[in-house]
């Protein structure tokens, strides 16, 4: 077991990569303080900590992006000062961001063999697909891959991808692969399948470092968790002592009560929103039928693919819907566009809040009103007074961690900047909230303020839909589920029907089963 005097494992079996000592510092912040670790061959580590816990910062070090102040890396016994680019692919370190790094216009071969393609044909430097197909297959059997050489990338799925991707981190002879948040945006099927990966990697002697803030993968994957808070390690648990509560206790400092959410459901009011029969460009076959209670907050679970984000696109007036029709209070709603929606109180929380959520190069206030500039206008100027004014108020309710109003958006945390994706609807009285995957990439000190700002709204009367492909999330944040295959809601469960069993039944198209119903999975 590791001692709290020795959270980065010193004492731990021989390694070939150690950190000692690490600070870095930006103006005003530590991002890193006398950081220090240790990683063995074939051991996976899971990594844990809240936004700005200083994560990034020591990710961008081991891939020589930024030099460390002070301290030493050390590779295969030999001390560096800094570790440059090259050096960490020299030393087999290789990573997997969330966001991936892969060109869809191509197969799988030419991305995994990117700038390195084997050529023939002397000085005419053609590329070699039959060598190059060759080459990149036994890094696709090495992670399990179930998808050939020259498939295109575009036609594989997000779990596939981050194969390619570790595939090619393979290709380099990696000795340890870094993962950032590689099941964000994955269902439990594919989740499963990445784990396996990670054992795979872990059998064959490839070192791992998991960073995630599903607590329970790191729970199944890890041998070890380091968890840091304020550039700090903070400490460590071994195999037997990893647990949800003793992450996040090393996390935040202190335990996080259990959510009161799953108290017996509340009577929902009257239907909000209502959809029937309408199909959308994705599944033009397909009609769905859903109504959404004031007071309530449905679940939308589903596979990835599975038609949940095109719906609550249609609802929002993005793409036209094909077919059926749309109610709001019991009246017909025409949606040509994303205006009608939002002028009749139908906001969207998109999954993508940086591209599609928030301008990240303009500061909290203007962000906050822009989809509200007549109301902040004076002879058509906008005020930057009243934009302030109603920021401020804002960012005071949703406890937005940020100097000023007129700090850049683009330089928050995750969380808080999917609190100023919920501020700017929030000011504007929203009777329906869709929101699509709300806590992807957050960490969990933010989820529960997510959480209880959901909760808020519900309590207030309005009606919310909630995408997410995070089952303990589904199961302990919903008043109701409903679940979606291949374009249609396969069915609903009410809460003496939460289980992971009903959901994933449903997900692939089988009814659910009252047997596998049980108790509701907390959520922090």
């Amino acid at each position: 077991m590791l001692k709290a005097s020795d959270p980065s494992g010193l004492t731990a079996r021989p390694h070939f990569l150690a950190l000692d000592g690490i600070r870095k510092t930006y103006p005003g912040v530590i991002a890193l303080a006398d950081f220090s670790m240790r990683v063995a061959p074939g051991e996976v580590i899971g990594l844990v900590g809240e936004n700005g816990a200083g994560k990034s910062t020591l990710m961008k070090i081991l891939g020589g992006i930024t030099a460390p102040d002070q301290g030493a890396i050390t590779v295969d016994g030999v001390p560096h000062d800094r570790l440059t680019v090259g050096s960490s692919m020299r030393a087999g370190i290789a990573f997997v961001h969330q966001e991936l790094n892969l060109f869809d216009n191509l197969d799988v071969a030419a991305n995994v063999f990117l700038g390195r393609e084997p050529l023939r044909g002397g000085p005419l430097r053609l590329v070699d697909r039959a060598a190059l197909r060759a080459a990149c297959e036994p890094y696709l059997k090495q992670v399990g891959a179930n998808f050939s050489a020259d498939a295109p990338v575009a036609s594989l799925s997000l779990a596939q991808q981050q194969m390619v991707e570790i595939a090619k981190a393979l290709s380099m002879q990696a000795r340890l692969v870094i993962l950032d948040e590689p099941t964000s945006s994955l269902p439990v099927a594919e989740t499963d399948r990445l784990l396996s990966v990670i054992a795979a990697l872990k059998a064959q002697g490839i070192s791992v470092i998991f960073i995630s803030h599903r607590l329970h993968e790191i729970e199944r994957a890890a041998d070890r968790v380091l968890a840091m808070r304020d550039g700090a390690l903070v400490g460590a648990l071994d195999r037997d002592e990893i647990g949800h509560d003793a992450m996040v206790k090393l996390m935040i400092g202190r335990a996080l009560k259990a959510r009161e959410a799953l108290a017996p459901a509340r009577e929902p009011g009257a239907v909000a929103l209502s959809a029937r029969g309408v199909s959308t460009p994705a599944y033009p076959g397909c009609r769905v039928d859903l109504d959404l209670c004031k007071g309530e907050i449905l679940g939308l679970a589903g596979l990835v693919g599975s038609g949940r984000t095109e719906l609550a696109r249609v609802l929002f007036g993005i793409d036209r819907r094909l077919g059926g029709s749309v109610a709001l209070d019991g009246k017909p709603l025409a949606l040509s566009a994303a205006n009608d929606a939002v002028a009749n109180g139908i906001f969207l929380v998109p999954e993508d809040r940086k591209a599609t959520g928030i301008l990240l190069d303009l500061p909290i206030a203007q962000n906050i009103s822009l989809p509200d500039l007549p109301r902040h206008a004076r002879r058509y100027l906008v005020s930057p007074r009243s934009e302030a004014e109603t920021a401020e108020a804002q960012k005071k309710n949703l406890a937005i961690k940020a100097p000023s109003v007129a700090t850049l958006t683009g330089t928050l945390s995750g969380g808080n900047q999917q609190k100023v994706v919920l501020a700017k609807w929030l000011a504007m009285k929203p009777k329906v909230m869709i929101l699509d995957e709300p806590t992807r990439g957050i960490d969990i000190g933010a989820k529960a303020e997510i959480y209880a700002l959901m909760r808020g709204l519900a309590d207030a009367g309005v009606a919310v839909l909630m995408i997410s492909s995070d089952m303990e999330e589904v199961i302990g944040v919903s008043d109701r589920i409903a679940v979606m295959h291949e374009g249609s809601i396969s069915g609903y469960l009410d809460r003496d029907d939460f289980s992971q069993e009903n959901v994933l039944l449903l997900a692939i198209g089988k009814p659910a089963g009252k047997e596998s119903a049980g108790a509701a999975v907390p959520v922090a």
